[in-house]
């Protein structure tokens, strides 16, 4: 089997074929299914493992002693033997994993051959095809669950174990020092467990991940200020230190943002000198985190298997990994969007090269066993940036794949205006409709098929604008052309046309957009601006007055159209989901019946949650009347209130005062959303929307018709 292994004294890793693991009494073998690469504690161990003698003794001074100790008990020569047994020692990678039972060992109840599981540890839950894993190392994973988010449950463990030490109450006000992996899952903890969070990490990147996936702020400088406005003057709580530091300074900023008698729990490494005069005035509770939770280090519990009692012991590690499965089972945790790169196992020297280089931003790594599950490429684009190139020409080549009233009226015309965009081909499923806009609009080119306008070397970005059912197989083959797409919503149909479009992506060196034009709407700007700096959730109501289409209308045709939820209100979940900063986390729909003329699924209630708290409703109707304008939009959080009516008229009340925008025209952010994008595909930029995002909509939508058909809110 394969196996990553490391030389504690060279430092060199290898991907080994080793012999595979034979079960003991007590333990399970597991055949693996992903594994997640530890940034933090596995890259401590990689940076030592490749210092020189000097720098791991300077490093290491604890192993050092214990050398200096045996030689004055065996003598040197013994000692000096011992330490270079240990040197040549190679050292197996990895202790977060999943997978499937593949046999049981003698004395071991409750798991069966075939059983879903995490299991975790140093030198149990390594990097390799199968692993032999003590019996309280190994938890069930809940139906539901995927096994690549089961992965997560050691390094889970840990943020929990953590979290548990803090011991956090209803509306306590806690700090997070630290947006890495176990950082993010540890302020999503206390978000659950009723806490407000202020996340801190210099990383801007990290910080602003940490409030989409519900952080109610995050701030990457000044967190003395931050802090001091986010617990109202009175000083936060609790702070969990999870950062990595030789400096003692995390220390004291975590004391610094506390009000008096608060706690300050270490998980991450940091230096450990304490500033005595500020924990000393302010009588702070320092506490410390021991790895996953009791258990950890006791052989009788790890390798014999002898459990706590849980009246004496009721969170044991074990114990740990199971409620923390549990939790993200039941959709309180999103550890998707924590995944920034997936490798296969036989990339895995790829997966630490990029955590040793440092070359782009990482959080979140998984190994792949079943080569089904993994990527095409290593890489995947989404949260730190899409692997886009930048042209090395000024003017961006544009092909369109379909040219319907939308891209004539709209499109077309706000691309004329745009100095960079060259229209170079352009093809339709009427080639008489294809030539006559081709002449229009300057095309250098008029071609019979869409292949022909993706394969075109002088085209840089496609514009897919077919009817529904093709925009996702027409996004798949332009990425997997290399090039940058721009397709009309929605993005997909269905989950099973969303899937392949998700990998194709993930390995593409070109990028996606979805035409969500009203988040780049100026209004749309101003809203979010007017609610910068709110430490609470948002309340939001949008009215869309849709209009009525005959049920015998293309877009109401499950194939083709998806109906008007999939193919109109993603724009809609987009705008909320942008103003609010989080995704959304919950759906439940619920619909008109009894007999009319109207269907059902165009006269809806859309309720979703998001993940920082905030609650919005989108109540989609074509009973109107067409002179009521389309949409209205109501925003209110911490006294302050937004009003947008049809992108027209904007009412922003603050403190009191009223403030007015008018536009004479509607302002939906068409050119302005263009021209994000061109920039973006010019300079190889990351999408004006990021992918996270432009999933997490289709599938809200994809959730609000599931839950309109089981009456059942539906977790995303």
């Amino acid at each position: 089997m394969r196996q990553l292994i490391q030389s504690y004294r060279s430092g060199e890793m290898r991907l080994e074929e080793v012999p595979k693991p034979v079960v003991m009494p007590g333990y399970v073998l597991v055949e693996t299914a992903h594994s997640l690469v530890s940034a933090g504690t596995e890259k401590m161990i990689v940076d030592l493992a490749k210092k020189s003698l000097l720098g791991k003794a300077r490093a290491r001074p604890d192993l050092v002693q214990k050398v200096v100790s045996a030689a004055r008990k065996q003598g040197v020569a013994t000692a000096l033997q011992k330490a270079r047994a240990k040197l040549d020692t190679p050292i197996p990678l990895g202790y977060s994993a999943s997978g499937v039972v593949v046999e049981v060992g003698p004395g071991v109840e409750g798991f069966g051959v075939g059983d879903r599981v995490a299991c975790g540890g140093a030198g149990y839950a390594n990097h390799a095809d199968y692993n032999c894993v003590p019996r309280n190392l190994v938890a069930h994973v809940p139906d539901g669950l995927a096994l690549s988010q089961a992965a997560f449950a050691t390094v889970g463990a840990i943020a929990l174990q953590g979290v548990r030490q803090a011991a956090p109450q209803l509306g306590e006000r806690a700090v997070v020092l630290g947006l890495g992996l176990i950082g993010q899952l540890a302020a999503q903890l206390l978000r659950a467990n009723g806490c407000r969070v202020l996340g801190f990490d210099p990383d801007p990147q990290r910080a602003r991940m940490a409030e989409e996936l519900g952080v109610h702020m995050a701030v990457s400088s000044d967190l003395e200020e931050a802090a001091l406005r986010f617990s109202r003057g009175e000083g936060c709580d609790l702070t969990l230190v999870a950062a990595s530091s030789q400096s003692a300074e995390p220390l004291r900023q975590a004391g610094e943002v506390l009000r008096q008698k608060g706690r300050v729990v270490v998980v991450g490494l940091v230096g450990m000198e304490i500033p005595r005069s500020l924990y000393y005035r302010k009588e702070l509770d320092l506490r410390m985190s021991m790895s996953y939770g009791p258990g950890r280090y006791d052989p009788a519990y790890e390798e014999r298997g002898l459990d706590y009692p849980i009246g004496q012991v009721r969170w044991s590690e074990g114990r740990n990994l199971d409620a923390f499965l549990t939790l993200a089972a039941d959709g309180g945790l999103a550890l998707e969007p924590l995944v920034t790169h997936r490798y296969a196992i036989d990339q895995a020297l790829s997966a630490y090269e990029l955590i040793s280089s440092r070359k782009e931003p990482y959080l979140g790594v998984l190994l792949d066993y079943d080569p089904s599950t993994a990527e095409e490429q290593p890489r995947r684009a989404g949260s730190p940036r899409p692997s886009a190139r930048a042209l090395d020409h000024e003017q961006v080549g544009l092909g369109f794949v379909g040219a319907g009233g939308f891209a004539q009226s709209v499109l077309l015309p706000a691309l004329k205006a745009e100095a960079v965009a060259v229209p170079v081909a352009i093809s339709s499923a009427r080639g008489t409709t294809a030539q006559r806009i081709g002449e229009r609009y300057g095309f250098r080119r008029v071609l019979q098929t869409a292949e022909e306008v993706i394969s075109d070397p002088e085209v840089d970005a496609v514009f897919v604008l077919t009817r529904h059912d093709l925009h996702a197989a027409m996004a798949v083959q332009a990425l997997d052309a290399g090039k940058w797409v721009f397709t009309e919503k929605p993005l997909a149909l269905n989950h099973d046309e969303l899937a392949p479009l998700e990998r194709a992506l993930l390995a593409s060196q070109g990028g996606l957009m979805v035409g969500f034009n009203r988040r780049f709407s100026p209004f749309a700007q101003e809203i979010r601006s007017h609610f910068e700096g709110r430490s609470s959730p948002l309340m939001l109501r949008y009215r869309i007055n849709a209009g009525f289409i005959p049920a015998d209308h293309w877009v109401h045709d499950p194939v083709e159209g998806g109906g008007r939820i999939i193919g109109e209100a993603c724009h809609f979940v987009d705008l909320l989901q942008y103003l609010v900063g989080a995704v959304p986390t919950r759906v439940f729909s619920e619909a008109i019946t009894g007999g009319s003329r109207f269907r059902t699924d165009d006269n809806m209630e859309i309720s979703l949650r998001f993940a920082d708290g905030s609650i919005a409703s989108i109540t989609y109707t074509s009973m109107g009347d067409a002179r009521l304008s389309k949409e209205r939009l109501e925003v209110f959080g911490e006294g302050r209130v937004a009003v947008l009516d049809d992108f027209r008229l904007l009412e922003l009340f603050r403190d009191g005062r009223l403030q007015r925008r008018k536009s004479r025209e509607q302002a939906k952010g068409f050119r302005e959303e263009l021209g994000s994008f061109l920039a973006a595909v010019r300079a190889g930029d990351p999408s004006p929307i990021d992918m996270m995002q432009l999933l997490a909509t289709t599938r809200a939508t994809f959730a609000a018709l599931e839950s309109l058909q089981s009456g059942q809110p539906v977790s995303l």
